[in-house]
Formats: structure tokens, sequence, C-alpha cells
């Protein structure tokens, strides 16, 4: 099924890893996730650049979700061209040759009683 759903450019503009974590990794690892569906029939080629308070942007940050498939990517993983720094506030926008859905979710795990953030990004496009 292709079903014309999102859009080619995405906004994050809070993001946030905290430099340590309160509990088992990976699964209680504070965390940013950009979780992204590709609802068309064609695979989509990503690309996410990251935006610091103090210094240029990084990027792109390559990846593909296939068609017809999600992906949760988490921020932390993120590598090359160089590791999402921590402790640092940054923003992220994620474009895409094929309209996706781009979803943000956060899970801070510093205390004991974890808190989980979710919200649709900013689309465009």
């Amino acid at each position: 099924m292709d079903t014309k759903i999102g859009h080619t450019t995405w906004a994050i503009a809070e993001g946030y890893i905290p430099g340590w974590s309160n509990g088992p990794k990976p699964a209680l690892e504070s965390h940013e996730t950009c979780c992204i569906l590709n609802a068309s029939n064609r695979d989509a080629h990503v690309r996410i650049h990251v935006y610091y308070e103090d210094r240029d942007p990084v990027g792109p940050y390559t990846l593909t979700v296939k068609a017809g498939r999600t992906r949760h990517l988490r921020f932390n993983e993120l590598d090359d061209p160089e590791p999402i720094a921590k402790e640092t506030p940054f923003a992220s926008v994620i474009s895409s040759d094929v309209p996706i859905v781009v979803q943000h979710t956060r899970l801070d795990s510093r205390q004991a009683e974890n808190a989980l953030m979710s919200t649709i990004a900013f689309g465009q496009g």
C-alpha cells in the first residue's frame, strides 16, 4: 500500500542527552529518539543535521527507512560524522526524499522515577 502521508522536512527544536542514567543499559539509558514512519512504497533516504547553541551544525547523519516500515533511532547511537554531545542542548532537522512522519521521544532516567516525553515533530514540505 502506498500511503501519501507526512512531509519531507521535519524539525525537532529541543534535544538533550543527560550524561548519566539510573537503570540498566540499554533499556533505561537516558536517550532522545526520533521515530520515523515511511508509509510509502519507496525507501526513504533520510539525512539529519544537528544544531548547537555554541558551535557549527553537524551532519548529515544518513540512514534509510525501508518502504512501508518504521525506524526508531536513538540520537545517542549516532556517531558518523561524530557522536551527539551529551549534557548539551541541541536541535535537529530531518529531511527525506519521500514524505515521512517523525515523532520525538525522550527518556530521562537520571532519577529512579523515570520521565518519558513524546511529541510530534514540526513538519514541512
